[in-house]
């Protein structure tokens, strides 16, 4: 990104995020949104692989480095990616990148030894706060992943294996931790519109549609969004998300991870992609075409699935020669991902583990703290 002057002239304000961003969600790029419209640029540090510094804190990361960064750039409200960044934001930080404040969620996050990471930048002053976003987290996404089952797209009921998991997940003996607990996504008409460009296609930019399910693993398809977004000088790109059931039908096991809300919101936020059509049909029909008049159609190298009926949902674009097959260059695939994830699985719940404790110890030591401050006051030491 390009640092423009602050309003009126003054200078812009620059504003610090840092964490690991290892599976990037739309909870990720929310925080991002809300640092960014504190200040006029914004920096993400990316923490390293080292495995002493993320691991020693989170557990191993289930993407690289290169593939971290890669999805944190591809969020549109970051202006500058700082790679390895270390895992306590300290004010010499701040200073080397010329940044007035850092920005984290209000959550807590602890260092090994148990003190707050952003000590010594709150007592400077040089600390804001976002909100969470309610209704997703890393954990719960991984819970997601790891059952492989159909039954909470086929319906409301919940299977009993679900059910248990559930209550298990995101909790530990002696109560349930608020911020790393299993919650619901409840999407609203405003988050919609403050993660969308509220921009038209503008005359000379050239419309390009793209279809697919763009689930939880924007690596595999930020590469592809950037590629397309490449083969016009002016592009305009909309990205079509099929419903729930029609990617259940398609890619089969517990398909997708995250609801169509949820990948709206995900989507929105790549900085390659102008508009979202919020259950796009399976079949590019020459009605969408028209509608959005669109100049080229785009998909991936990965199998076209025929339509329920058998058709090929591509037959419209193909027929009118504007059909564009394109090869990313990733060959990384959702179920490769689940698996690395599934490999990392004891690793991570061994964390969770040790993480609930150590925040629940946290909030407790808190709420002490609360219950006699006058005591405090009085003591005679």
């Amino acid at each position: 990104g390009v640092e423009q002057p602050g309003p009126g002239g003054r200078r812009p304000v620059r504003v610090w995020c840092d964490g690991c961003y290892d599976m990037v969600h739309y909870g990720h790029s929310n925080q991002l949104r809300q640092a960014r419209a504190m200040g006029d640029y914004l920096i993400v540090g990316v923490h390293t692989d080292a495995l002493e510094e993320i691991s020693k804190h989170k557990g191993p990361p289930v993407f690289t480095q290169e593939e971290r960064y890669k999805m944190v750039q591809a969020i549109k409200w970051v202006d500058e990616v700082v790679p390895a960044a270390p895992y306590v934001t300290t004010l010499e930080t701040l200073d080397k990148y010329n940044c007035n404040f850092c920005v984290h969620g209000n959550d807590i996050t602890l260092t090994v030894d148990g003190r707050d990471t952003y000590e010594e930048v709150k007592q400077a002053g040089r600390y804001r706060e976002c909100k969470r976003t309610q209704g997703v987290s890393t954990t719960d996404l991984v819970g997601r992943m790891l059952l492989v089952t159909k039954a909470h797209h086929s319906s409301q009921e919940l299977t009993s294996e679900y059910r248990e998991y559930a209550d298990n997940f995101g909790k530990c003996p002696g109560g349930r931790n608020p911020w790393t607990g299993v919650s619901q996504f409840l999407q609203t008409s405003q988050k919609i519109i403050q993660f969308a460009s509220g921009k038209e296609p503008q005359p000379g930019e050239t419309v390009i549609y793209v279809a697919g399910a763009f689930d939880l693993f924007r690596i595999l398809w930020v590469d592809f969004l950037e590629k397309v977004h490449g083969l016009a000088d002016r592009p305009y790109v909309i990205a079509g998300l099929h419903f729930d059931q029609e990617v259940n039908r398609y890619k089969g096991k517990n398909y997708p991870i995250m609801n169509l809300h949820e990948r709206t919101l995900s989507v929105l936020a790549c900085r390659y992609v102008s508009e979202v059509v919020i259950g796009a049909p399976y079949a590019v029909t020459a009605e969408l075409l028209s509608h959005f008049k669109v100049d080229l159609v785009c998909h991936g190298k990965t199998e076209i699935v025929p339509d329920r009926d058998g058709s090929d949902p591509y037959q419209e674009p193909k027929k009118r020669g504007i059909f564009h097959q394109i090869d990313s260059g990733n060959d990384l695939t959702t179920d490769l991902i689940v698996q690395r994830i599934i490999k990392n699985r004891l690793e991570y719940e061994a964390r969770n583990q040790k993480k609930e404790a150590k925040e629940l110890a946290f909030l407790e030591a808190m709420r002490q703290q609360e219950a006699q401050p006058s005591e405090e006051n009085h003591s005679n030491f």
